[in-house]
């Protein structure tokens, strides 16, 4: 089960920080990434952590802006958003899977597990 919070109303430039706990305390060799959604369009990779060994990878469009981090005491994940657009305006999403490669990391079909959404919203 994955929890994931901390989205709001944001102005362009602004920050904002999403969090997404999982309840498994073995997380082994699990993967949790952040997809995001906006009205009309598909679900979209934002960012991908691998949780033992902290590898990462990011969407193009969040390069440079986002940052993807982890508490594995926690079994937490944390996407920091900077330098936030009206374009990132979406509902964000969390995801695990256990037995992930990397190239598939960017896949939302490849996660077993989603945690509820948390919208964001970025305004002009």
């Amino acid at each position: 089960q994955l929890q994931a919070s901390g989205g709001g109303l944001v102005q362009a430039g602004g920050s904002l920080r999403l969090s997404c706990v999982a309840s498994e305390r073995n997380f082994g060799r699990m993967v949790m990434g952040w997809f995001r959604q906006a009205d009309g369009k598909e679900r979209e990779f934002v960012a991908a952590i691998n949780l033992s060994g902290g590898a990462t990878a990011y969407a193009d469009s969040v390069k440079g802006r986002f940052t993807i981090s982890r508490d594995t005491a926690k079994v937490t994940v944390y996407l920091q958003m900077n330098s936030l657009k009206p374009e990132d305006t979406a509902v964000y999403y969390c995801a695990a899977d256990s037995t992930l490669i990397r190239s598939s990391w960017s896949k939302s079909s490849a996660y077993d597990r989603w945690g509820q959404g948390t919208l964001v919203t970025v305004s002009s």
